[in-house]
């Protein structure tokens, strides 16, 4: 689960200041994992058609729900304006979310549609 992302060159974040590193990158797309059906089949998939197109974040990073406990806790106290959701996707411009993909987001959707909207982000913010 965890491998279906780094191989797509997303970094693993898996404490607290891995986090706050990452996110000092000018755009960041932050993975919230998890090892729900929606994450493995809708999700992951998404995120690796997204990360092909020829704009994109700086850097792309994840956190493993579950896994991650402490790494995960400080994302979401990070983005306290947001309900916690796993999986869900953030993509980040000078710190600051300027884009979200909850889980109710990823369930109604696919693959295609989900990295569609990840790429429209990415044009616009990137």
């Amino acid at each position: 689960m965890r491998q279906d992302l780094t191989k797509y060159g997303v970094e693993e974040t898996r404490t607290p200041d891995q986090v706050d590193e990452a996110l000092k990158s000018e755009t960041v797309l932050m993975i919230v994992n998890s090892i729900c059906g929606c994450a493995a089949g809708k999700a992951r998939p998404a995120i690796g058609a997204a990360l092909q197109n020829a704009k994109k974040p700086a850097k792309a990073a994840t956190v493993f729900a579950g896994g991650d406990e402490a790494a995960t806790a400080h994302l979401r106290g990070i983005l306290s304006e947001f309900p916690p959701s796993s999986p869900s996707m953030f993509l980040f411009k000078d710190g600051k979310p300027v884009f979200a993909l909850h889980r109710r987001d990823i369930e109604t959707s696919d693959p295609f549609s989900l990295s569609m909207k990840l790429k429209e982000a990415f044009e616009q913010h990137c």
